[in-house]
């Protein structure tokens, strides 16, 4: 058996909402839960999962916006993204009004995570580390029993994550995916914030920004 993966897309901007699940003690997590709650809830029923946490990369209204939604229909923790992430977080309703988006609640993450914290999928460990550039207080999450990595908006398929809002920073963003990603091995699958996945080998070989 094995830790299985179903992504989602999410709102207009196709984010890649995501479900992790060990197979064997059917314990999951949703990544980034950015919309859709309905359909991830029935996917959760239908597979007979047992939803323990949300975990959040980072504060983006994408990425976050169907979590309140999620809540009034089942109580699960919220993990992360780093504490630094909070005016994201607060300032939903006025971003999602600002980009024409149906209004939505915005909420408070059970805990905020920090470097080096250990979360767990059933038997399979994850890593969180702290990659900030694209926002303040972006996390990623490695596991190396599953070679997998959920990487949020920080490396995409060729491509890294914008800089240019606010509180970002592009060589911070350059620095910690060279410094912490890079040096992952080479057949890490990466679930992207969006678009398709890759591995760590494919981008240390053809990124043009690394």
């Amino acid at each position: 058996m094995a830790l299985k993966i179903h992504t989602i897309p999410v709102t207009s901007f196709m984010q890649n909402a995501t479900i992790v699940w060990d197979e064997d003690t059917k314990d999951c997590i949703i990544s980034d839960m950015g919309g859709k709650v309905d359909e991830f809830l029935t996917f959760i029923n239908d597979n007979h999962l047992k939803l323990n946490a949300i975990w959040l990369t980072h504060g983006h209204f994408d990425h976050i916006q169907g979590v309140a939604e999620f809540l009034t229909k089942q109580a699960v923790d919220v993990l992360g993204p780093q504490q630094e992430d909070l005016f994201w977080i607060q300032g939903l309703p006025t971003v999602l009004k600002n980009y024409g988006f149906p209004l939505k609640e915005s909420f408070t993450p059970t805990r905020w995570l920090k470097e080096g914290e250990q979360l767990t999928v059933g038997n399979y460990p994850f890593t969180v580390l702290e990659i900030p550039g694209h926002t303040p207080g972006h996390v990623v999450f490695y596991s190396e029993k599953a070679k997998l990595l959920i990487a949020g908006d920080v490396l995409f398929l060729e491509s890294i994550g914008r800089t240019d809002f606010p509180k970002g920073n592009h060589q911070d963003l350059i620095n910690n995916i060279k410094d912490k990603l890079l040096v992952l091995p080479e057949d890490t699958t990466v679930i992207t914030g969006h678009g398709p996945y890759t591995t760590i080998g494919h981008e240390k070989k053809y990124n043009p920004f690394l």
